[in-house]
């Protein structure tokens, strides 16, 4: 019992210092992503399709620790999109009731981990699938490919460009 309890002391905190100027990369990265992501929607999609709030999240990972596994491509997308379609799938099989919000959620950090493609957004977009009222329910299966699918590939793309013009950068550490 002993063991058990003193686990939950955890380890002391080593805080890793950010510069100013990883800090004005990730803070660049975030805006271009966001701000593209936002004005595709407005303006090719004319409605807010494309504005998910699990890629809030993701500009964390993919802006602000690019070296994080969590933010490399195959976890981003796969992740996401997996995440998503099981939403959907309990959405259509159980509503959104809490049930559903519970199983979407647990089922896609499953399929995630089984699958190698753990991306802690994509929980979220799992969660927002049962839960996130009509609009997101009446795009059906539509919603993993857009916004899910189409938002990510236009998130790493603008992170591929942006992380990699910093000199001390490099993303994605593998594919």
């Amino acid at each position: 019992m002993r063991t058990y309890l003193g686990k939950m002391r955890g380890e002391p905190f080593k805080r890793g210092r950010v510069g100013w100027q990883d800090a004005l990369w990730s803070w660049v990265g975030a805006f271009s992503g966001m701000a593209l992501i936002c004005w595709l929607s407005t303006h090719w999609l004319s409605q807010q399709l494309l504005i998910v709030g699990s890629f809030g999240a993701t500009s964390v990972l993919i802006y602000a620790a690019p070296d994080s596994p969590f933010a490399q491509p195959s976890h981003v997308l796969f992740g996401s999109m997996f995440s998503a379609a099981i939403g959907v799938a309990c959405f259509q099989l159980l509503g959104a009731t809490s049930v559903a919000m519970a199983l979407a959620v647990s089922l896609s950090i499953l399929v995630m981990q089984l699958t190698h493609t753990v991306h802690p957004p994509g929980a979220a977009a799992a969660l927002i699938a049962v839960g996130g009222g009509s609009s997101v329910h009446q795009l059906g299966w539509w919603y993993p490919l857009a916004p899910i699918g189409i938002g990510c590939v236009v998130m790493l793309a603008v992170a591929i460009l942006v992380n990699n013009l910093a000199r001390h950068r490099r993303y994605p550490r593998y594919w």
